[in-house]
C-alpha cells in the first residue's frame, strides 16, 4: 500500500522558491519569473579555496557513466538552457554506448507498457503514448515542451539501433488513473518511494546505466534543506546501492546562497568557464565554500549554464493549450488539487503574453555583506 505524503506539492513549490528566489513557481515550465521588490540583505562568506576545474559539460556527463551507474540532473523545471543541454547529451552518438535507461519524473508508470512499445519503435499513436507524460501527478509535466520532444527523440534514436542497444525510458511517477480520481488525497502519493522502487527493480538490480531526470529535491544524498525531512529517492535506494549515483546540481540550496548565485563576485569568478561546464571534485575549492554541507553531502557536481541574468525560460507548446478537451481535463484536475501556484500553470485563462519574459530569473537587488 502506497504511503500518502501530505503537502508534496507544497514541498516541491517551497524547494524551487528557496533555490531560485524569484524563479519559476512550482517547478512549472515557462512560468514567467516573478519580480522581486526591494532588497535582500544577506551575509556572504569570503570565498576561500583553490579554483574549480570546469569541464565541457556534455563530455563530462557522458564520461561520468564510466564511473557511475546513475547520473541524476534536473530537467523540465523551467530552465531552457538546461533542457537544451540534456537533449544534446541524449542525441550524442556516444549516448547509447554509455546509457541503457532514461528514468523520468514526467512519466506515469501506469502506462509503462505503452511507453515501452512506443520507445522501441512500434506503431503506437502519439496521442496514446502522450498519456505517459500528460497524465502524471505533476501539472508541470502536462504542458512541458521538453518532454514533448524527449520521447519522440529517443524513439527516433532507437529506430537506428540494434534491439539490444536500444534505450529504455522508465516512467517513475506512481501509477495514477486520473479518470478515477475524485479527491486530492488520491494524488498526494509518495513519489520518491515510487522513483526508488523503479530504479532498484529496473536499473540497479540489473546493473544497468541510467540518466535520471527529476527535480533536484529527488536527488539529494541527504535532505537538510526543507522543514519536513522527507527522504529523497536517491537517499532511499542508496541504503542498498551506495556510491553509484552522481548528483548534478544547477542551483544552490538556500536563500542565503541565492545572493551568491546572483552576485557580481561569483559571476566574475565563473566568467572564463566554458558554457555549459561541469565542475566535479568540488572539495577544497572556493565553490565548496559557498555551502560546504550542500557540496560535500547533498550533491556531487555543479553545472554552470552561463550568466544567471541570461538564462532562458522554457516556453510551452501552444498546441497543448489549443486542445480544448485536454484543457478542460486539466482544469478539472486543478479544481481537485486546489493549489493555485501549482495548478495555474496549466490554466490558459491565467496566462498572458502581456507580461511574458524570455528570462528565467527576474532581477534581484542584493545587499552583499562579507562576514567579519
Amino acid at each position: 500500500m502506497k504511503k500518502l505524503v501530505k503537502g508534496t506539492f507544497f514541498l516541491v513549490f517551497l524547494f524551487v522558491t528557496m533555490a531560485f528566489g524569484a524563479v519559476v513557481l512550482a517547478q512549472g515550465p515557462a512560468q514567467n519569473p516573478l519580480p522581486v521588490r526591494g532588497t535582500t540583505d544577506v551575509q556572504v562568506p569570503n570565498l576561500k579555496g583553490s579554483n574549480p576545474k570546469p569541464e565541457d559539460a556534455e563530455k563530462a556527463i557522458l564520461a561520468a557513466f564510466d564511473k557511475y551507474e546513475v547520473v541524476g540532473m534536473s530537467a523540465a523545471h523551467g530552465n531552457k538552457d538546461l533542457d537544451d543541454l540534456i537533449l544534446h547529451v541524449v542525441r550524442n552518438p556516444a549516448f547509447p554506448t554509455k546509457v541503457n535507461d532514461i528514468a523520468v519524473e514526467c512519466g506515469n508508470s501506469l502506462y509503462q507498457s505503452i511507453l515501452d512499445r512506443y520507445i522501441a519503435g512500434e506503431d503506437v499513436p502519439l496521442s496514446e503514448v502522450r498519456q505517459v507524460w500528460r497524465n502524471t501527478t505533476q501539472p508541470m509535466c502536462s504542458v512541458s515542451a521538453f518532454y514533448e520532444e524527449l520521447f519522440p527523440v529517443v524513439r527516433r534514436i532507437n529506430q537506428k539501433l540494434l534491439p539490444e542497444k536500444r534505450i529504455r525510458v522508465l516512467a517513475c511517477d506512481p501509477p495514477l488513473d486520473w479518470s478515477k480520481v475524485k479527491n486530492k488525497s488520491e494524488v498526494m502519493l509518495d513519489r520518491d518511494a515510487s522513483i526508488a522502487s523503479v530504479m532498484e527493480k529496473e536499473v540497479l538490480s540489473k546493473h544497468r546505466k541510467a540518466l535520471m531526470l527529476f527535480g533536484a529535491f529527488h536527488f539529494f544524498h541527504i535532505n537538510n534543506f526543507l522543514p519536513i525531512r522527507i527522504e529523497s529517492a536517491v537517499q532511499r535506494y542508496e541504503k542498498d546501492y551506495p556510491g553509484v549515483t552522481l548528483v548534478i546540481a544547477d542551483v544552490f540550496s538556500n536563500p542565503n546562497d541565492l545572493a551568491m548565485f546572483n552576485s557580481d563576485e561569483l559571476e566574475a569568478r565563473m566568467a572564463s568557464w566554458p558554457i555549459p561546464s561541469l565542475v566535479q571534485d568540488i572539495e577544497g575549492t572556493w565553490l565548496a565554500d559557498v555551502d560546504k554541507t550542500y557540496f560535500s553531502k547533498a550533491v556531487d557536481a555543479y553545472l554552470y549554464l552561463g550568466p544567471s541574468d541570461l538564462l532562458l525560460v522554457e516556453t510551452r507548446p501552444a498546441e497543448i493549450f489549443l486542445n480544448r478537451d485536454y484543457m478542460a481535463e486539466l482544469q478539472r484536475r486543478a479544481a481537485i488539487m486546489g493549489n493555485d501556484p501549482v495548478t495555474n500553470q496549466t490554466n490558459p485563462d491565467k496566462l498572458s503574453d502581456q507580461n511574458f519574459s524570455p528570462f528565467l530569473l527576474a532581477p534581484l537587488i542584493v545587499i552583499v555583506r562579507n562576514k567579519q
